[in-house]
């Protein structure tokens, strides 16, 4: 486990109730680390030492369907994701020194968030996805692999077998994703995040939003208007040169369309997790980001 134990903070925002693992004093600038899927708050056990250790309070929540967490109210959709990060902002008393990180799906909300004129995070970093519309233009070439390493984003919007046949699938997406990594801590993490089948349904539930996107809440869409946005404000983007997931390449390209604001930094000897294939180079490099001037 962790070599600092983390507390547990629980923040109610609309909606649903997070719980949060903290790391740091609270009385230090603050920041926000969101998950991804198929993963935990767990996988900042390193990084939440490490940046509390230079200064640093890292609260990083269990996101809304994920236990310890609750389920949500108003459904699962990167709006919300969104939604929250700015109300957790809000609720731990953030400032213009907050930054926010985030893997994955969390990458994604940070990415649109470093978009949106209305976002309260003044810095961003993200690890695993950069930013969807710096992704566009990507060679053609790269097509038929991503098609092949993407066949979950289809899967995971099929009624019920998901949440079916999810002791086969989450172990494979951890071996594929990050290939020579031995994910099985974090895979016993993630299903102890999904104790029961509505909590696979909330957490497959942000794939079956692509296909209706219409039904997210209106306050919501309000913040999702900048899914397909570059980042304006100064930001990190991290990715494995051995993502399973989404090949490199992508990422490559994408930050050849980044702003000068922006650093991009290709992690070697990583897959899709690597803030904990690699944390003897992600957490250098997020900390040296959160703590620049500027």
């Amino acid at each position: 486990m962790p070599p600092t134990a983390p507390e547990v903070l629980e923040v109610a925002l609309p909606g649903v109730r997070l719980s949060c693992l903290t790391w740091g004093p609270r009385e230090a600038p603050l920041v926000v680390a969101l998950h991804g899927f198929p993963d935990t708050a767990w996988t900042w056990r390193h990084l939440g030492p490490h940046l509390a250790a230079r200064g640093l309070r890292v609260v990083a929540p269990f996101l809304r369907g994920y236990a310890p967490s609750g389920l949500a109210a108003d459904g699962y959709h990167v709006g919300g994701l969104m939604a929250d990060a700015v109300a957790l902002h809000g609720a731990l008393g953030g400032d213009e020194r907050t930054v926010l990180v985030g893997h994955d799906w969390g990458a994604i909300t940070a990415n649109a968030l470093g978009a949106h004129p209305d976002s309260p995070y003044r810095r961003i970093a993200s690890l695993a996805v950069p930013p969807l519309g710096a992704m566009q233009g990507a060679p053609l070439r790269l097509a038929p692999r991503q098609v092949r390493q993407s066949w979950y984003t289809v899967f995971n919007q099929l009624p019920v077998l998901p949440e079916r046949t999810v002791d086969r699938w989450l172990p494979k997406l951890w071996r594929d994703w990050s290939p020579g990594h031995d994910g099985a801590e974090d895979v016993a993490l993630v299903r102890a995040a999904w104790p029961t089948r509505a909590h696979v349904a909330a957490a497959v539930g942000y794939y079956r939003a692509i296909r209706a996107p219409w039904a997210a809440p209106p306050a919501h869409h309000a913040w999702a208007r900048t899914l397909g946005d570059v980042p304006t404000v100064p930001s990190l983007h991290l990715h494995g040169a051995d993502d399973g997931c989404l090949q490199a390449a992508y990422a490559e390209h994408a930050a050849t369309r980044l702003p000068s604001t922006a650093r991009f930094e290709l992690v070697e000897g990583a897959g899709h997790f690597l803030q904990v294939e690699r944390p003897d180079v992600v957490d250098d490099l997020v900390a040296d980001f959160v703590l620049a001037d500027g």
